[in-house]
């Protein structure tokens, strides 16, 4: 093998774990083209998901030495992407976000009499793009990443098309996504063509010269943009609660974890990998849309009566804390970002996780969604509501569960920073959202209804999603009570 060969190979290695899952895809399509079987192509996924983790975990530990010669670092995948601690950390929590998603889809299709095995190839091929996008640092493969990550979705949310709010949150996810593009792509040529690169690190070279230029000012704005409203960021959150509820209950989740850890770390390579937070447009920007997000995203959950849609406006508010933090700390808040985003996304997969072991994608009226469909479980399933009661504590930022020890350092990030209105949004915020998570928990301990339309299987925690959502509930609590894992783990998120 020749030293150029062996110098391409290296360079690919810190790319194991993606190509890891990429090869899952292939076998996944080929044992579909051999015979359909639900258990054999939802093993095949969990397997190479695991595969992928536990080679990026091999990496993290050192057990895998990934340092890179200068040659393989000229390599042009090492010029569109870097994996990077920050990166790494992401990919954990994505990696672990999509088995549980693809564990939750097992249990959720095991009813449906149509074909069940195109959605964890789906569901592989929106990871393979989250994976790239927290390793994005240019331009192109921002795009190219946010697209792969996207495109699928379209497919995962209209995909039990026998319910028409399935194919009409498709339908508004494809439309408004579209439009979000467009206009990230426009935000990206104004930029190329004041400054004339597309890395993050020449953009951030280049800014000091044109700092006040409109074009790199107007460009910067569509592209904070979109990236608001892949986060379902307020003002342009309008879709959020609709596609939420329309979703089947595992993608919402997948949705609510994976995209959004990928499109958050993303956000945050781009802002301050290329110094674009700096620009004082871009952070008055910033501030609007995470005070929008905190005060519309929790008013408008008090008002709501579906759970997926309080808990598509709760992410809304969500975002809003996340983005103070970056705006607050700036190069630094990589850390508290991720963890922030970390939580949150466990905290999605619980909460969504139930609902998903009490839905059916054939029943009449929808989905367990309505949060009359879980009054009184409490009498009939007390474990499944002792998850969701944790989850809603976690949410709401309660001691002793990981949420608290999210917001916890959102505020002092905030306070760090000197912003203290932001700080009091974030209080106020929490304040309310205590309202309507408390509202949902009060459900579950009230007299059980006569008529039970939507009840989880007797056996549902001996199965796979059931076993999951238990073990994520325990993590919650874990992290809750003893913190110091997580926190060393996520200090190491930081862009080199």
């Amino acid at each position: 093998m020749t030293e150029t060969m062996m110098n391409d190979l290296m360079g690919l290695a810190p790319f194991a774990p993606i190509f890891a899952v990429v090869l899952t895809v292939l076998v996944v399509m080929m044992a579909i083209a051999f015979k359909r079987s639900h258990f054999v192509t939802g093993t095949l996924t969990v397997i190479g998901l695991n595969i992928g983790l536990g080679i990026l975990l091999a990496q993290m530990l050192g057990f895998w030495d990934i340092s890179l010669t200068p040659d393989a670092m000229q390599l042009a995948a090492q010029q569109l992407f870097v994996v990077d601690n920050f990166a790494q950390f992401n990919m954990v929590v994505i990696l672990i976000a999509a088995l549980a998603c693809c564990t939750l889809s097992y249990a959720y299709l095991d009813t449906l009499k149509d074909n069940k095995d195109e959605l964890y190839l789906l569901m592989l091929l929106s990871t393979i793009g989250a994976l790239l996008m927290v390793c994005a640092q240019h331009m192109a493969s921002f795009f190219m990443s946010l697209e792969l990550l996207s495109v699928p979705l379209y497919g995962m949310l209209a995909y039990t098309f026998m319910r028409s709010q399935s194919l009409e949150s498709g339908l508004k996810y494809l439309v408004l996504s579209a439009t979000a593009s467009a206009t990230l792509l426009m935000g990206m040529a104004l930029i190329y063509a004041d400054l004339g690169t597309l890395h993050f690190r020449g953009i951030a070279q280049i800014l000091p010269q044109a700092f006040g230029s409109p074009l790199v000012i107007l460009g910067a704005a569509l592209m904070v943009f979109a990236v608001a409203f892949k986060l379902s960021a307020a003002p342009f959150h309008t879709w959020t609660p609709d596609v939420y509820e329309g979703a089947p209950a595992p993608v919402a989740t997948f949705l609510a974890s994976v995209s959004k850890v990928a499109m958050m770390g993303l956000a945050i390579r781009f802002l301050t990998g290329s110094a674009i937070l700096a620009l004082p447009s871009v952070q008055m920007l910033i501030m609007v849309i995470a005070t929008l997000s905190i005060l519309i995203g929790n008013l408008l959950a008090i008002r709501q009566t579906n759970l997926k849609r309080l808990l598509g406006y709760s992410s809304i508010a969500h975002m809003g804390y996340v983005l103070i933090v970056l705006l607050s700390v700036g190069p630094g808040a990589q850390s508290v970002s991720s963890l922030y985003m970390a939580i949150y996304a466990m905290t999605s997969i619980g909460a969504f996780g139930v609902v998903t072991l009490m839905s059916s994608p054939y029943q009449v009226t929808g989905e367990a969604d309505e949060l009359v469909h879980y009054q009184g479980l409490f009498w009939r399933r007390p474990v499944l509501t002792a998850v969701m009661t944790i989850m809603m504590l976690s949410l709401a930022g309660i001691p002793l569960t990981a949420g608290f020890i999210s917001k916890f350092f959102a505020v002092v990030a905030a306070v760090q920073g000197g912003q203290w209105f932001l700080t009091a949004m974030i209080i106020v915020g929490s304040a309310i959202g205590l309202f309507y998570y408390l509202r949902v928990m009060l459900t579950l301990f009230k007299r059980p209804k006569l008529n039970i339309e939507y009840d989880a299987t007797w056996h549902w925690g001996v199965r796979a999603g059931g076993l999951m959502v238990i073990g994520v509930t325990l993590l919650v609590l874990y992290f809750g009570i003893f913190p110091n894992t997580l926190l060393v783990w996520s200090d190491l998120a930081r862009i080199w």
